[in-house]
């Protein structure tokens, strides 16, 4: 298919930051809509197919928009990746519409899961690594604490990827776990800065625990977060679960396409999905390589990686959740 446009009137300015440096937004769009795109001056010329072809020119179009100013490739590459345009703010970052205005999403995906999370008391987010499942969580998290719509934050996730057994590990408690739970911090050091998040720890308003510790007790008034919980037994997510009390929100993440428990074993977060997907008040968001916003080569690593392993999958998730399999 051939597509031809010509950006009129003709601006130079604009055409020299739509192209890029050395066409170099011309040849990330070529790679990722597998098309071959030749200019003269103002007039575009777009080869491929069908699909490739229409997204490349909406592409295009859309960054002659806002092209008054230098397009940084991250914002290529997120509207690349994107099936709808991407609004902006003032200073052209791309800005989700919701009720949290200053809660942002790079794709459709992302904006549906922060609306589940801003809807629904319980909200499951399951997908590949990259697509801010964990990120988007603990940034609402933060959101809802400085709002003062929780009392605290928990987070928590498997310590351990096959049964929490940290006996082996050196160190003290403390020391055993910290690994585990270090992109935990991260995230939060990112989104509250390093002397804010310990204030919150003295406080109590902040606690990141193994998911071991959940058991027996009541989380009122807070916001919590499972993570890695494709590592979780049927038992630990149905505990996990039940710790949720009075004016709490939880949001559960996890890839099914990584359970690291022992064969026969079965996923917790697999089989949650299959029992409460109805139940009102619970929302899922699935998310696939479309809505990775790292390096554009993650997004074709991870379909390379389900291309080739699809039916090893299959198997492993028959393994995870046939009770005949658990003999």
């Amino acid at each position: 298919m051939i597509l031809r446009h010509s950006f009129i009137p003709a601006n130079n300015q604009r055409l020299a930051n739509l192209c890029g440096p050395m066409d170099s937004h011309l040849r990330t769009i070529e790679a990722a809509t597998q098309t071959a795109i030749t200019r003269r001056e103002e007039h575009f010329k777009v080869e491929g197919a069908k699909k490739g072809a229409q997204k490349a020119m909406e592409v295009l179009q859309a960054l002659y928009e806002i092209a008054g100013r230098d397009i940084a490739t991250d914002h290529l590459q997120l509207m690349l990746v994107a099936d709808t345009p991407l609004a902006e703010d003032e200073d052209g970052r791309p800005l989700l519409s919701t009720r949290r205005s200053d809660l942002r999403a790079r794709t459709p995906n992302q904006s549906v899961y922060l609306q589940n999370i801003a809807e629904h008391d319980i909200t499951f987010g399951i997908g590949p690594a990259g697509t801010g499942k964990t990120y988007l969580a603990v940034a609402c998290a933060v959101d809802a604490l400085e709002r003062n719509a929780v009392q605290r934050i928990v987070l928590t996730r498997p310590a351990v990827e096959a049964g929490e057994r940290l006996g082996f590990l050196p160190g003290d408690l403390t020391q055993k776990v910290d690994p585990y739970l270090r992109p935990l911090y991260d995230a939060l050091y990112e989104l509250m800065g390093f002397d804010r998040v310990q204030k919150a720890f003295e406080r109590n308003a902040l606690e990141i625990a193994p998911l071991a510790f959940m058991r027996g007790r009541t989380l009122n008034n807070a916001f919590v977060i499972l993570d890695e919980a494709q590592n979780t037994t049927p038992e630990q997510m149905k505990m996990f679960l039940t710790r949720i009390g009075f004016g709490a929100k939880a949001v559960v993440t996890g890839d099914v396409s990584q359970i690291d428990l022992p064969k026969g074993m079965p996923s917790g977060l697999l089989e949650v999905r299959r029992i409460l997907r109805r139940v009102k008040g619970i929302a899922f968001t699935e998310f696939d390589s479309g809505d990775v916003v790292r390096h554009p080569l993650v997004a074709r690593i991870i379909d390379a990686y389900d291309a080739q392993q699809t039916p090893r999958k299959a198997a492993s998730a028959a393994s995870h959740t046939d009770p005949a399999n658990l003999q």
